[in-house]
């Protein structure tokens, strides 16, 4: 039977992230929905690793399996790092992203754009079988931009913009976007730090 790793998430978008970026090694790997487990977890970090943390340690005790989670978000250096570890709950966790990102705009409406730093930010928390745990962090540097463009994103990337690319990261092919994103560099990370695990299992 193939060792199991259960992400701590229901975002199929994360899903397809991390089975194409682990597809070459030997785990199946799982949603909690698909590992049947239902649990819920109050993220009440500061951070957006202790958020990680919190969501891999409450599934890890309900299996034996490697739990992956991760906490992400968007960070503004002109709004003192909001909405940070409020990004999915930023104006009510109902609240369109649509409307978020208007107001975020609006919020720097006559900002500069070398005042409109910004990044994403995914901190990915492992825990093992044997109790041990690790984190990383991924970033991804930008800008906020002047208006909403693009489709092929969700959250706040119609508004985040890359430098290099001359674009928001939800005008990049998803390809693209996985390669140079917060999350993928996370993942990527993690992935050696679980190849390290192995080893010392070995």
């Amino acid at each position: 039977m193939k060792k199991q790793i259960i992400f701590a998430t229901g975002n199929q978008n994360k899903m397809r992230e991390i089975r194409e970026i682990y597809g070459d090694l030997d785990y199946e790997i799982l949603s909690m929905k698909e590992a049947g487990i239902d649990v819920d977890i109050v993220e009440d970090g500061e951070t957006f690793e202790d958020n990680a943390l919190i969501k891999a340690s409450a599934i890890a005790k309900e299996c034996d399996a490697i739990v992956f989670a991760d906490d992400s978000g968007l960070e503004i250096d002109y709004l003192n790092k909001e909405p940070g570890v409020y990004s999915a709950r930023y104006m009510g966790e109902d609240t369109s992203y649509d409307i978020k990102n208007a107001n975020l705009i609006g919020r720097l409406e006559g900002v500069p754009k070398e005042q409109r730093t910004a990044r994403f930010v995914c901190a990915i928390a492992a825990v093992f079988p044997d109790g041990s745990h690790k984190i990383v962090r991924g970033t991804i540097e930008g800008y906020i931009g002047y208006e909403p463009a693009g489709a092929n994103g969700f959250g706040y990337d119609p508004i985040f913009y890359v430098d290099e690319y001359g674009c928001s990261t939800a005008e990049l092919p998803p390809e693209e976007k996985n390669k140079i994103s917060h999350r993928g560099k996370a993942l990527r990370m993690m992935k050696e730090e679980l190849l390290k695990y192995e080893d010392t299992r070995n």
